[in-house]
C-alpha cells in the first residue's frame, strides 16, 4: 500500500514541478523526497499526526509563491487552519468519554473544548482500500447525497488549486423534523502524506451563496476525517471522523447531542453500503 500511496502522490506532483523553477523546484524536490523517506516506515498513532501537521506546513509556505489571488489564499489559509486546529485536537488523547460502541466495534467518543465546545469522534474500520474510501469522499464528493440520506445535497461552489474546494451543503431533516433543514457553506482541504490521507474543513462565508430561504445557516469546525491502511491488513481503512458544529436555533443540547453522535453511526453504516456496491463496468 505504501509504495502505490508514494508513487500516486509523486504522480500528482510531477505535473506541478514542471511549472516551477529554480528555488522552488528544488524545494518541491526536497520535501518529495522526505515524504518517501516518511512513507517508507510505519509511524506509531502520535507520530503520523506531527508529521501530518509539519509537512502541511511546509507545503503551505509554498503557496505564497502560486498566483493565487488575496481571497483564494485567505481560504487556502482558512482551510489549513482547520486541519491544524482539527489534528492538535485528536493528538490530545485525554479526557475523551464513549457516547456509543456499535455492535461492528464502531466508537463514537466525545469531549468538551473551552474554545470549540463539544465535539464527537468517530472511530472505524472499513473494508476497502484507503484509495477506494479517498476516492468516494473526495473525488465523488458531490454524489454524498446520493447514498447518505442525513445529506440533501452537497455542491462544490468554487475549487482553488488542486487541494481546497468552497462548498455548499443541505442536510436532510430529521425524523419527525426535530431539527429543521440546516445548510453549511464551508472551506475543505485534502492533504495525502505518505499512507496518510486527511480531509479537514470549517464554516466559512461566500459572496455568492448568502442565507438561503428555509435553511437555518449552521456552521461547522474544525472538522476532519483521517484515513489509514490498518496495520497488517493494507485492504482495509481506519477511519476517524472529528465531528464540531453548532446547529444553530434553539435545541436542547440533549437532543442536538444525540442527532450528531448518531449521525456519525449512520455514516458509517451508508459509507459501508456505498462501498460495497458493485462497480459499474
Amino acid at each position: 500500500m505504501l509504495p502505490a500511496t508514494s508513487k500516486l502522490c509523486a504522480a500528482i506532483s510531477y505535473r506541478h514541478l514542471r511549472n516551477m523553477t529554480g528555488l522552488r523546484r528544488q524545494a518541491a524536490v526536497a520535501i518529495s523526497q522526505e515524504l518517501s523517506r516518511l512513507a517508507s516506515h510505519s509511524p506509531g498513532p502520535s507520530t503520523w499526526i506531527h508529521q501530518v501537521r509539519r509537512r502541511s506546513s511546509l507545503l503551505s509556505s509554498r503557496l505564497e509563491e502560486k498566483p493565487f489571488s488575496e481571497m483564494e489564499m485567505s481560504y487556502i489559509k482558512q482551510g489549513e487552519e482547520a486541519l491544524q486546529k482539527s489534528l492538535r485536537i485528536l493528538e490530545d488523547q485525554d479526557d475523551w468519554k464513549t457516547e456509543t460502541v456499535a455492535g461492528n466495534g464502531d466508537r463514537v467518543l466525545s469531549k468538551v473544548l473551552p474554545d470549540v465546545g463539544k465535539v464527537f469522534r468517530l472511530e472505524v474500520v472499513v473494508d476497502q482500500p484507503l484509495d477506494t474510501v479517498y476516492g468516494e469522499l473526495v473525488d465523488n464528493m458531490e454524489q454524498m447525497g446520493d447514498w447518505n440520506p442525513n445529506v440533501k445535497e452537497v455542491r462544490i461552489l468554487e475549487k482553488i488549486g488542486k487541494d481546497t474546494v468552497i462548498t455548499h451543503e443541505k442536510a436532510a431533516a430529521t425524523p419527525g423534523n426535530i431539527v429543521g433543514p440546516r445548510d453549511f457553506v464551508s472551506v475543505r482541504c485534502s492533504r495525502r502524506r505518505g499512507s496518510t490521507c486527511v480531509l479537514a474543513g470549517m464554516s466559512t462565508t461566500y459572496g455568492a451563496m448568502p442565507e438561503q430561504e428555509g435553511f437555518i445557516r449552521a456552521e461547522n469546525g474544525p472538522t476532519c476525517m483521517v484515513l489509514r491502511p490498518l496495520p497488517g491488513s493494507p485492504s482495509q481503512t481506519r477511519l476517524t471522523w472529528l465531528l464540531s458544529i453548532d446547529l444553530k436555533g434553539w435545541l436542547p443540547k440533549s437532543i442536538i447531542n444525540q442527532v450528531l453522535s448518531q449521525t456519525q453511526v449512520d455514516f458509517a453504516k451508508h459509507l459501508r453500503q456505498r462501498l460495497a456496491r458493485p462497480v459499474p463496468v
